[in-house]
């Protein structure tokens, strides 16, 4: 659904809400994809996104609320009555439920663990006792798991019997009579396979696996490099918890890239939308790494105040200090920003250090000779200036250029290595390290080539 069309669905909502058109009403959302009707009630107004929501089958109801955004989540949990509460999440999946249970107030977690069954009430206090972030928390205990001595016709009669309860069914975990995780089967080696055949002759028993302390992250990473729809967790023990799905893990990778680029930009993560933030909340998020960066600035002042006699005596040199800072700032985001996604995405590592210093100081010559050839003609042809500084200047910018890409490059991977986020090493950071090396480069430059 485009935005136009988001934008139409939510005006015909409201009209047929005040027009009390509700009979319309309801055979309209009966008709529409769930995220869309999730996407259009999610900007209604409280009354009118409850009307809506209580207009939904039972089903139906359940699968919107799963795809609304946890502030509107709150919304309609504060506006129904505990017994539609419960209703809603006994149609949840289990990762689901305990994901909206772990953002409810203590009064109503408490209500909603005193009236569940004692298995899954002890089921849900495990999961909530996981760390956040951690494989545990994401995963859902609604998958299929087969006994190695079934045959192919018994695992059929039972994936059918219990399948459509699963989040999903196109792979089968094999599990011993421990509970241990032995193996796995896809769905199709199941169909395609005679019905006498045994499962563990024709299960894989290479599995891929996570733990349930093992970070989201890491967890993230595995499914890029494998391509896989779903992956099995254990415990300490080897036996299996739960699995994590492909569509969990596109949250977790959404969300990770979301906090990168607020760490790149120097701003604070959160997890709360943009719009659902208060002024006071996100100037919060913004202004410790600003007092830093504003502080750190004054290095930059400190290289200016010890030249100032060159400068008084040389009054042009000022004229060229916006341009090196910023293309020794522009050069350095560019190295840090590509060396930051190559980690991310697993391409390098510290064992690669010396690989991308060596590429990064080849980098730097070539764009740095570019530049600097460039902006001696820029100066020597179209200013006033003669040869001899036009010259100053573009040798400062090729050796700006070069230590800028180094640096660029360079600080990602030490901060990775004593197991900092590289994301802080990106534009704002980096640019402010360089302005003061691009400085005192440049006025060291201009005492060679003046003579002073």
């Amino acid at each position: 659904m485009d935005y136009q069309e988001y934008v139409e669905l939510r005006e015909y909502f409201v009209k047929l809400i005040e027009e009390k058109n509700l009979k319309e009403l309801k055979q309209v959302v009966s008709e529409m994809n769930v995220v869309d009707i999730a996407e259009v009630i999610e900007d209604l107004e409280d009354k009118q996104m409850l009307l809506v929501f209580r207009m939904l089958p039972k089903d139906m109801g359940s699968d919107v609320f799963s795809y609304m955004e946890m502030y509107n989540k709150k919304r309609i949990i504060n506006s129904i009555t505990d017994e539609e509460l419960h209703s809603i999440l006994d149609e949840l999946y289990f990762d689901d439920m305990v994901d909206v249970i772990e953002e409810m107030p203590a009064n109503v977690v408490t209500k909603v663990l005193k009236k569940a069954p004692a298995d899954r009430r002890k089921l849900i206090n495990d999961f909530l006792r996981y760390p956040e972030d951690s494989a545990g928390s994401i995963m859902t205990i609604e998958y299929v798991s087969l006994k190695p001595e079934m045959t192919v016709k018994e695992a059929l009669d039972y994936i059918k019997k219990v399948g459509i309860d699963k989040e999903t069914i196109y792979t089968c975990y094999v599990e011993n009579e421990y509970k241990m995780l032995i193996g796995f089967v896809s769905l199709r080696t199941i169909v395609t396979s005679d019905e006498t055949q045994i499962i563990k002759n024709i299960m894989e028993e290479d599995v891929i696996f996570v733990t349930t302390q093992d970070d989201q992250e890491e967890v993230a990473d595995i499914f890029t490099r494998y391509g896989y729809l779903a992956l099995p967790v254990v415990d300490q023990e080897h036996r299996l918890c739960g699995i994590i799905t492909f569509d969990d893990i596109l949250d977790i990778v959404e969300a990770e890239a979301t906090e990168d680029f607020h760490k790149m930009a120097a701003v604070a993560p959160s997890d709360d939308e943009y719009l659902d933030q208060s002024a006071w909340q996100l100037a919060k998020n913004r202004i410790p790494w600003l007092l830093i960066l504003m502080i750190s600035a004054t290095a930059t002042t400190a290289i200016i105040g010890r030249f100032d006699a060159l400068i008084a005596q040389y009054v042009v040199l000022s004229s060229f200090i916006p341009m090196i800072t910023d293309t020794g700032g522009n050069a350095g985001s560019q190295a840090s920003t590509v060396v930051i996604r190559a980690m991310a995405t697993g391409e390098i590592g510290f064992g690669d250090g010396l690989k991308v210093i060596w590429k990064e100081i080849r980098v730097g010559m070539i764009a740095g000779a570019t530049l600097g050839l460039a902006n001696f003609f820029r100066i020597w042809l179209f200013t006033s200036n003669g040869p001899l500084l036009a010259g100053m200047v573009s040798v400062t910018i090729l050796f700006t250029v070069l230590f800028s890409k180094l640096l660029g490059a360079l600080l990602p991977i030490l901060a990775k290595k004593v197991n900092l986020d590289p994301a802080i090493m990106a534009s704002a950071l980096i640019t402010t390290i360089i302005d003061s090396l691009a400085l005192m480069v440049y006025f060291l430059m201009a005492e060679a080539f003046l003579g002073i």
